[in-house]
């Protein structure tokens, strides 16, 4: 594991199934592979026109601004709910079924849904989206990697491996062994 850790930036929406594999395996590497991993919701209509994750992706862009702790596993629940379970994920009920199932509790939940339209949430959404599209994102996701003063953009959750190589890391699949319990 190298010294230091590396900065990793994952832009993802939740439309995106590949989106939710990079996630998925670059959530169980962020500890092995000593990286900050910064989940940056990003909206995938601005890189593919009219995706319908608007509502989503600025909830998790409200979650990403006062409960970062928590982003993760909201991402990960409004996943299930669509890909998994094939339940709804653009009304207002099913954003607040899937922040509770994660652990948020009703108020945060709603409090957080009434901010998706101030202009701070949309700004933030619409520049993370941009940012992502000057690394040259032409869909989602894309995983930025900075590491030695250099900047490398990697397309897809079929690039794990070269990720690895960029940090200087092993690669062990998908599903890394768990880390050994310390005494």
């Amino acid at each position: 594991m190298g010294a230091l850790p590396r900065t990793v930036e994952l832009f993802y929406d939740v439309l995106s199934p590949y989106s939710w594999l990079g996630f998925e395996v670059l959530c169980r590497y962020k500890h092995l592979w000593n990286m900050d991993l910064q989940l940056r919701p990003s909206l995938i209509a601005g890189i593919m026109k009219d995706s319908g994750s608007l509502s989503a992706m600025r909830f998790l862009t409200a979650v990403n601004l006062e409960y970062p702790e928590m982003l993760e596993k909201v991402s990960r629940e409004l996943w299930m709910r669509v890909w998994s379970r094939d339940e709804d994920i653009t009304e207002p009920q099913s954003i607040l079924a899937a922040a509770e199932k994660a652990g948020m509790s009703a108020e945060q939940a709603t409090q957080l849904l009434e901010k998706i339209s101030t202009v701070k949430v949309k700004t933030l959404l619409r520049e993370t989206t941009e940012a992502a599209c000057r690394y040259g994102a032409f869909g989602l996701p894309v995983t930025v990697a900075h590491v030695d003063d250099q900047t490398h953009m990697l397309f897809g959750s079929d690039r794990m491996e070269l990720l690895a190589h960029l940090l200087g890391e092993k690669w062990m699949g998908p599903v890394p062994p768990a880390p050994a319990a310390k005494l």
